[in-house]
């Protein structure tokens, strides 16, 4: 037998997909229009004149916006053909198996396949979720057999994870990874384990949002908003795991809790339920939301949904805003309540600072002034409002004092009884902690009633987040109060029970954290990590980058205070990281972290 390989896959080579969902006909349309002979393989009718037809509609828009002739729309076409038999693969240089996510059905194409397929010719499987290895072990050619993880949908996306086995030879992994970058697409080398890279770090973080869903912690608006709002992601997780469905996430969890027994992997026993009950999302018409009709993108409105009409509990008027704090967090949050028109008191140790503080106030104005953003007169008008207090006796009558000092539980209890002293009878206090008990700042006062949480997002200008936090013992009209002057600001808030890292940090450092375990283990470099995440999960940053960003000092002391709340093991921070932090390599601040920087 002839067992040298077709080297290399060039455009004229023949590639056949086998199944013709939504994936696979995705992976043929980008095949077919790369220039591609493609077979396309299904036993459905229904499936192969749907990829057929959307083909035809996609290529039909790409004439329109002139990105192509009619001719050769015509050409491409003609390119792609269906089947209901395996045996049309037998001429296929490479076939790409994207049938249903279950072990045994995939084993049966492969075995099939590999009697059928000419020797030279390459099998690859879009698994996530299922062992590479084991596919490849019931084939006569395991030399030839690799994964090749395109994302969805997969005309737009740019990440391919090529995935090797240690029965893969380099020639053919060397070989698709040729092809992936002769798409357009950028292909990133990884091993064989359930997740691969995107989808390892991207399953664990649905996970846990659907198990802060099932505790009722916050309503699954507020989860999905918080998460928008406050990491820049796309889709919050519970709409995502919707658009993927829940029993695809449920099999995929499933094979990485296999794999790694971290019982952050283990699947919500929401999703079980959920996928038991048929309600799978958006194909199902509903899931964790309800949609219009089966397949349908638009969420209408179901028991869970809140409704418009506001509390019954009025809140406290507020004019006057108190902001304690010097550093880039208290001017932002100033500069909010000045440019929505409250008159703002910023209060520092000295009048020294407080004035260059208010001074950064005024710059960061200007700058919106020079963008655009603001005219003239509201930059003028906005520092009219704002008066620089040397000390917190300046806050004497502000219906509400935010406090932005350091993250530190005592400086903050020390802050607060000082509050407690200075401010008026009635004042509501608020404290920006973002992982701190708010409980146990309260306590320091003799109110703590009128105590909340109030979780701005850096810069606080430019996010719309807020985390509105209400202990055991914050008073009605208190929470009330916070949530009327979001609105007046112009802020969305969520809101969050009075428990470590709230809805964002709780969800977003244990994915910081898995990253930083996979460099640990070589299972995939930071900077395959990044692009995985950036190019497969449409993440505005990769881990490693907002790592160095916020600063693996406190990375570090968020991840502590996550593991110390919940007692999880898979909470526990990475040694790197910890190494890193002992180290002094803290990130950009520092000029070295997860990578270096050029020092300013």
């Amino acid at each position: 037998m002839d067992r040298s390989l077709s080297l290399p896959l060039s455009s004229s080579a023949t590639v056949a997909v086998v199944g013709l969902g939504t994936m696979g006909a995705g992976i043929a349309e980008v095949m077919v229009r790369a220039g591609h002979e493609v077979v396309g393989i299904d036993i459905s009718d229904a499936a192969a004149r749907q990829a057929v037809e959307t083909l035809e509609a996609s290529t039909a828009r790409a004439v329109q916006r002139e990105r192509i002739t009619e001719q050769e729309r015509t050409a491409a076409l003609a390119r792609f053909r269906t089947f209901h038999d395996l045996q049309a693969a037998a001429e296929a240089d490479l076939v790409i198996e994207v049938v249903t996510e279950h072990f045994d059905v995939k084993r049966e194409v492969f075995t099939a396949l590999d009697g059928i397929v000419k020797p030279g010719a390459i099998i690859a499987t879009g698994t996530n979720a299922l062992s590479v290895t084991q596919l490849a072990s019931h084939t006569s050619r395991p030399d030839r057999v690799l994964g090749l993880h395109f994302f969805a949908p997969a005309p737009a996306m740019k990440l391919v994870e090529v995935v090797s086995t240690v029965l893969t030879s380099p020639e053919t992994t060397d070989t698709v990874t040729e092809l992936v970058r002769a798409l357009g697409k950028e292909p990133v080398p990884v091993g064989d384990r359930p997740g691969f890279i995107a989808d390892g770090l991207l399953f664990g973080y649905l996970n846990q949002a659907a198990a802060m869903y099932e505790a009722r912690y916050a309503t699954r608006e507020d989860i999905d908003a918080a998460m928008r709002l406050g990491c820049g992601l796309p889709m919050g997780p519970l709409a995502l795991l919707d658009l993927i469905g829940v029993e695809t996430a449920q099999t995929v969890l499933e094979a990485m809790y296999e794999a790694s027994r971290d019982r952050l992997h283990a699947p919500a026993p929401v999703l079980k339920q959920l996928a038991a009950a048929g309600l799978l999302g958006r194909k199902s018409g509903r899931g964790f939301y309800t949609y219009e009709s089966h397949g349908s993108a638009t969420v209408v409105p179901d028991a869970e949904t809140p409704q418009a009409t506001g509390t019954d509990t009025p809140g406290r008027s507020v004019t006057r805003v108190g902001v304690a704090g010097s550093g880039t967090m208290a001017t932002g949050i100033a500069e909010v309540f000045a440019k929505a028109g409250y008159e703002v008191v910023l209060a520092a140790r000295t009048q020294d600072k407080a004035d260059k503080a208010a001074a950064q106030l005024a710059k960061s104005l200007d700058r919106s002034v020079a963008k655009g953003r603001l005219t003239q007169e509201q930059r003028d008008a906005a520092v009219s409002r704002v008066t620089a207090a040397g000390s917190l006796e300046g806050l004497a009558d502000v219906d509400l004092a935010v406090e932005a000092v350091a993250e530190d539980l005592a400086v903050k209890q020390q802050l607060f009884a000082t509050l407690d002293k200075v401010c008026k009878p009635g004042a509501v206090l608020a404290t920006t902690t973002s992982s701190l008990p708010v409980v146990a700042i309260a306590k320091s006062t003799s109110r703590p009633q009128d105590v909340i949480g109030m979780h701005f997002f850096n810069p606080a200008p430019a996010m719309k987040l807020v985390e509105v936090v209400r202990t055991v013992l914050t008073a009605d009209d208190v929470h009330a109060t916070v949530r009327e002057v979001c609105g007046k600001v112009r802020k969305h808030a969520v809101d969050c029970g009075d428990r470590a890292g709230f809805i964002v940090n709780a969800l977003l450092f244990p994915y910081l954290n898995n990253a930083v375990k996979m460099v640990q283990e070589h299972y995939a470099t930071v900077e395959d990590i990044d692009a995985a995440m950036k190019l497969g999960g449409g993440y505005p940053m990769g881990p490693f980058e907002l790592l160095d960003v916020v600063g693996l000092d406190v990375s570090l002391a968020i991840e502590q205070v996550l593991h110390k709340e919940f007692r999880d093991p898979g909470l526990a921070p990475a040694p790197l990281l910890e190494h890193l932090v002992s180290a002094g390599c803290l990130g950009r601040k520092t000029g070295r972290g997860f990578r270096e920087y050029a020092r300013r």
